[in-house]
């Protein structure tokens, strides 16, 4: 069955994201690279940059099973104005992208499997037509954090994928952050020591479901 996953590089202090964000001369804020660079060196990684080479362990393993598990991607307007220019034609989703936006674009196809589909109508819209275009692959909700958070707040996504990092920025952007009042259970399903971070898997309960 198809899950919805998030997969969030975080600080120990809980943000994906360093203070001073700027579009697009400094979108990850102030040591928001150090976010980055576990995951830059890995032969996974690497693989969709069109890179050769790289590095084989644990971290790599994660990241190569979550590429092939992701069969369709959404994200915000403001990842994609601040990633388009640095992906260039060859982007590394090699899967559908639906882009959340108030500004509607035509369809656009690159190379090697990635497209961008632009939906002016809403996260739910966005998510029912990554889910067909996903097919029994999962759809990965990419971020931003306030992306997140709205999938968060509807209750749709189901797993959520955290990639610890042993720093503390002490200000930026926070994931867990505007998800509005309520208790919610979440059921912890692994938790792996890599050599650049520490994964955390959770599930969300299904909706309508009592934790």
């Amino acid at each position: 069955m198809t899950a919805v996953t998030a997969s969030m590089m975080m600080t120990l202090d809980g943000f994906v994201a360093g203070p001073n964000v700027r579009v697009p001369d400094n979108p990850g804020g102030d040591g928001g690279e150090r976010l980055h660079e576990w995951i830059a060196g890995l032969a996974s990684w690497r693989e969709r940059q069109g890179l050769e080479g790289g590095e084989r362990n644990a971290d790599d393993d994660l990241v190569r099973a979550w590429f092939d598990a992701t069969g369709a991607v959404v994200m915000g307007r403001l990842m994609f104005d601040t990633g388009e220019q640095h992906w260039g034609e060859d982007p590394p989703f090699r899967a559908p992208v639906f882009v959340l936006t108030n500004r509607s674009r035509p369809h656009v196809v690159k190379q090697g499997g990635t497209s961008y589909t632009f939906v002016t109508d809403g996260i739910e819209s966005a998510l029912a037509q990554a889910r067909a275009a996903a097919g029994e692959r999962n759809v990965d909700v990419a971020g931003g954090a306030d992306t997140v958070q709205q999938f968060i707040r509807a209750g749709l996504l189901d797993e959520l994928h955290l990639h610890v990092l042993p720093v503390l920025f002490g200000e930026g952007v926070r994931l867990l952050d505007r998800l509005g009042p309520g208790l919610v259970e979440l059921e912890p399903v692994h938790v792996i020591e890599g050599d650049g971070a520490t994964h955390l898997k959770y599930a969300f309960p299904r909706r309508g479901a009592t934790p």
